[in-house]
Order: structure tokens, then C-alpha cells, then sequence
């Protein structure tokens, strides 16, 4: 499922964003921006619509419970 990351940088009036694949690289797009003090405006989904970062990191833990373990 693909994800939609909206986010405001610092000292800047437009809004940009970026693409991640899955769950788990939107959640590290979000650290990664957050650190940079850049404001997160949307997260989107075409699946799941707008959502909020806990729903982010909810269906990151379901989709790492999906993935096939190594031995």
C-alpha cells in the first residue's frame, strides 16, 4: 500500500510531499521530517484515505506482522 506524506518546511509557506511504499518507510519519512522540525500536514493512503500517525503506526506493526520471517 503506498503512502502520501504532507509536510511544511520550516520557513516555508508551500506545502510538499513525498511518496513511500509502505507503512514502515512513511513512519521513518515522519521521524526523519519531525527531526528536521518540518511540520507533517497529511498523510494520505488511496486505500485507507487521510489518517493520523498512530493509525500510521498501527498498520506498520499489522504489515511487519505480515511480512514472512527469515530463518
Amino acid at each position: 500500500m503506498s503512502y502520501t506524506i504532507g509536510f511544511q518546511a520550516r520557513n516555508q509557506k508551500s506545502i510538499l510531499a513525498t511518496e513511500a511504499a509502505t507503512a514502515n518507510q512513511a513512519v521513518a519519512i515522519i521521524a526523519a521530517l519531525r527531526q528536521s522540525a518540518d511540520e507533517i500536514k497529511f498523510i494520505r493512503s488511496p486505500q485507507e484515505g487521510e489518517m493520523g500517525i498512530e493509525m500510521l503506526l498501527l498498520l506498520a506493526k499489522e504489515e511487519a506482522e505480515e511480512m514472512p520471517q527469515r530463518a
